[in-house]
């Protein structure tokens, strides 16, 4: 699994116009899935979006009264680029695969206790943040 987590003052994503998820402090986190992926990966990147302390005063999302997050899946994360101009879209896992385990991410952040919005699996999004720092960090599992 692997996922961009950004620092966020405010998020929000709209599909065809209407805002599905949107979020005020907290992190936006673009997260991919790998074929190989299991559950076992979804427990891990739940525990670093809870718990990396990249929000101000060096507070995790956990710990913050009022953040949330905003996940939002973006399969892009596992393109190639190595070879030609065309990424790759082959490391990315297929829909049928990653659909149930980008669930099971957010509800392993709800169960955290973690205000959780989302995207649309597989629509066409567009996502809207005002980064705060800027924070961005690369999470791979």
């Amino acid at each position: 699994m692997r996922a961009v987590l950004q620092r966020v003052s405010s998020a929000c994503v709209r599909v065809d116009g209407v805002v599905v998820g949107r979020i005020g402090v907290g992190i936006l986190a673009l997260v991919a899935v790998a074929p190989e992926d299991t559950a076992a990966q979804v427990a891990t990147t739940a525990r670093k979006i809870a718990e990396l302390r990249i929000l101000r005063e060096d507070a995790c999302v956990a710990d913050t009264p009022g953040a949330a997050v905003l996940v939002v899946s973006q399969f892009t994360l596992y393109g190639d680029t190595r070879k030609g101009r065309r990424p790759s879209w082959s490391g990315a896992a297929p829909g049928l695969v990653a659909e149930p385990l980008v669930d099971a991410l957010v509800e392993a952040l709800r169960a955290r206790g973690i205000p959780t919005e989302t995207g649309v699996f597989g629509a066409e999004m567009a996502v809207e943040s005002v980064n705060d720092g800027p924070v961005t960090v690369l999470l791979d599992t």
